[in-house]
């Protein structure tokens, strides 16, 4: 992806840390099928390679799996907290009036080779790791060992695992660290007055800190 040094993000706990917090990602294909792209929740293991390991399961009825099968390259997006940026925010609009909207967002892309995975074992284990990791912070959490046994077994048939060892990963938060820092207060501070913007308006003052230290 396109990436102005100012905007780069490379630290991998980082990257992690945004897969974690927006596992519903973006699987991309290109193959014998064509283009493909999906929504797929995906569960990371950052201990099983280097740069972490990303485990994911398709329906059965899903052709992009034997895409990747057959060699396939794949690419998984992520993407985090995102807001349209107005330029009434910035204070250079009001002394010099040159600027023009953007948009602020957090993304990470990441690529690798990837193996399908149809045994059963496997696949109960991602489906199991999966659920954990969203069920965890519930007060009565909900696990597979709730369903019956032959329930779930009926289940994994409809399913198949692909596995992804990531080779590359790249992050990209362009959250207004480019601007003067009164524009950078202004964009965090407009953000606040925003119903759901919390998150960008944190990334825009903590990234502006860091630019400045």
């Amino acid at each position: 992806m396109y990436q102005p040094p100012h905007f780069r993000e490379e630290d991998l706990g980082t990257q992690h840390a945004l897969i974690r917090a927006h596992s519903l990602g973006l699987l991309i294909t290109s193959g014998n099928s064509g283009l493909i792209a999906n929504p797929v929740p995906f569960h990371l293991d950052a201990d099983a390679s280097a740069k972490g390991t990303l485990r994911l399961h398709l329906a059965r009825a899903n052709g992009q799996w034997k895409d990747i099968r057959d060699g396939a390259p794949v690419l998984a997006v992520f993407q985090g907290a995102d807001s349209y940026v107005t330029p009434s925010w910035y204070q250079t609009k009001r002394e010099t009036g040159k600027v023009v909207p953007t948009w602020n967002y957090a993304i990470v892309q990441a690529r690798g080779p990837a193996r399908v995975m149809e045994d059963a074992d496997w696949l109960l284990a991602q489906i199991n790791a999966m659920t954990n990791q969203h069920e965890g912070k519930r007060a009565l959490p909900w696990s597979i060992g709730d369903a019956p046994e032959d329930f779930i077994r009926a289940q994994l048939k409809g399913i198949v695992g692909v596995e992804i060892e990531i080779a590359e990963i790249e992050g990209k938060w362009k959250v207004s660290q480019n601007r003067p820092v009164t524009d950078r207060k202004g964009v965090a501070a407009g953000l606040d007055e925003m119903p759901g913007q919390d998150d960008m308006a944190e990334l825009v003052r903590h990234y502006g800190a860091a630019r400045e230290a």
